[in-house]
């Protein structure tokens, strides 16, 4: 095949892994981020969005050559309206044109016969590229997976952190940290020069990894089904063939597990992480479990010399994908620090909330709202069914009101879909209720809309649930 020679303002259809072809344009890169190694790429900027990316040459097509082969392939209003913003874009790049060459003309100067360059080198003005129409980037499902994934890793000499970090304490005591923009859409973290360790690559795990690995963190990964290990390892992670040996191997060791026995078997099992503790090491448990499960993993973590700190993180497969989870972490704060820069790259924010177990509290009873809340919601579409309302309807009214977001929206979609695939297990809602109540119980507090909902959950489960969306908790109002 001929090479493709593009240079800067050069519109193109770019390919990134298994996404279709989506427009963009050839621009400067920012002066901070440089080309990576190998071979030959060019920083695309994406109509229709924000995203943008270094994209092997082979990887480029020219726009205007390819653009029916393109839009006969591709469908999607997304795509279309990212088409129709190209299309706008040079409509309004052709009137500056002819009314330069007007001017020029009734000046009596010569016309330049030089093609139209699209955008100047220099121009990083991003509302040409983007349809005025489409949501947040957040919402795209194309490509914010995959901003600057090719790029090179960022230096490891460490930026102050007052200019990567917002600090805000709270009347609580509590400290958040956020990136300074979203991670996902910036890529400006200076990733710390500690081996990071990952145990557990789930629906939440795998979006967390994935993003370290973005944003230039040395990553060592193991998984009970080692095959899932083999994406990242592509990716550029390692291989630890056991916790012990990960824990050994790093210098901070995440786990990110089912439940309270998942996680105290990758701690207290055979191989288990407890062999490979030392003094200095760090073991962050993301998990989300109950407080006396956190406070047990503490104390033999802390026996064998190393340090804790517990994590769990609120949000669902996409928000991990996107690195836009909210972290919620407790006990030690040094640890807590030296995480700053892998917070950043796997959330949107984190909060330090003092002594172990109270982010497993918190969690806890964010969860329990969540659980609660989706059941109410199911329970009110399956009421509007019966009666013979509309269920769009219900949903349309709804998101006009004071309830309206993109969690209700999403899931009642998914539900009128029968679409039921897992963003966060319903098996896992329903072991944070049951959690969550147990906790009610030994704080002598009544959770009565919890242990409703609860037994909704278990019904969902009895009717084979467990590993679908919690909204698939739908399910058991109809049969």
């Amino acid at each position: 095949m001929a090479t493709v020679h593009l240079r800067i303002g050069d519109l193109v259809w770019g390919k990134l892994g298994r996404y279709p072809p989506w427009p963009g344009k050839v621009v400067s890169p920012p002066k901070d981020l440089k080309k990576p190694r190998g071979k030959k790429c060019h920083f695309v900027k994406f109509f229709g969005t924000e995203d943008h990316a270094w994209i092997k040459v082979e990887q480029l097509k020219p726009y205007h050559a390819h653009k029916e082969e393109m839009i006969k392939i591709n469908k999607g209003k997304r795509f279309q309206q990212a088409v129709d913003a190209v299309e706008d874009f040079l409509k309004k790049a052709k009137g500056k044109e002819q009314n330069s060459d007007s001017k020029g003309d009734s000046k009596g100067k010569k016309t330049s016969n030089k093609p139209l360059k699209i955008l100047e080198e220099d121009d990083e003005d991003l509302s040409a590229l983007k349809d005025p129409s489409e949501k947040p980037v957040k919402d795209d499902p194309h490509f914010h997976h995959f901003l600057l994934s090719q790029s090179e890793k960022p230096a490891s000499s460490m930026e102050p952190i007052s200019k990567r970090l917002k600090i805000i304490e709270e009347d609580t005591g509590s400290t958040s940290i956020q990136a300074a923009d979203s991670t996902a859409i910036n890529g400006s973290i200076t990733p710390t020069d500690k081996r990071i360790g990952f145990l557990g690559l789930g629906l939440m795990g795998s979006g967390i990894v994935s993003n370290l690995l973005k944003m230039g963190h040395v990553v060592t990964v193991w998984n009970r089904t080692a095959e899932k290990c083999d994406l990242f390892i592509q990716e550029g992670a390692r291989l630890g063939r056991t916790p012990a040996e990960v824990a050994s191997m790093c210098d901070i060791t995440f786990s990110c597990v089912s439940d309270p026995k998942a996680a105290r078997d990758l701690v207290l099992g055979p191989s288990g992480v407890l062999q490979g503790i030392r003094p200095g090491k760090c073991y962050i448990e993301m998990s989300t479990v109950d407080p006396e499960t956190i406070t047990e993993l503490s104390q033999v973590i802390t026996s064998r010399g190393g340090r804790f700190l517990e994590a769990p993180v609120a949000g669902s497969q996409q928000l991990s994908n996107d690195g836009m989870l909210v972290i919620l972490a407790a006990g030690d704060r040094t640890v807590y620090e030296d995480c700053s820069s892998c917070f950043q790259a796997m959330g949107k924010t984190s909060f330090f909330l003092g002594e172990a177990g109270n982010a497993a509290r918190m969690m806890l009873i964010l969860n329990m709202v969540q659980g609660s809340f989706m059941a109410t919601i199911a329970e009110g579409l399956t009421l509007a069914q019966a009666t013979g309302q509309s269920q769009q309807t219900f949903l349309d009214i709804l998101s006009q009101g004071q309830m309206a977001s993109t969690f209700v929206d999403q899931k009642c979609q998914n539900i009128l879909q029968g679409n039921f695939k897992p963003d966060y297990y319903l098996k896992h809602i329903q072991k944070d209720l049951r959690l969550a109540i147990s906790m009610g119980d030994m704080a002598n507090h009544p959770t009565p809309m919890a242990a409703a909902a609860n037994e909704v959950y278990k019904r969902a489960k009895a009717l084979d649930q467990s590993d679908n969306d919690i909204s698939a908790v739908y399910r058991a109002y109809i049969h």
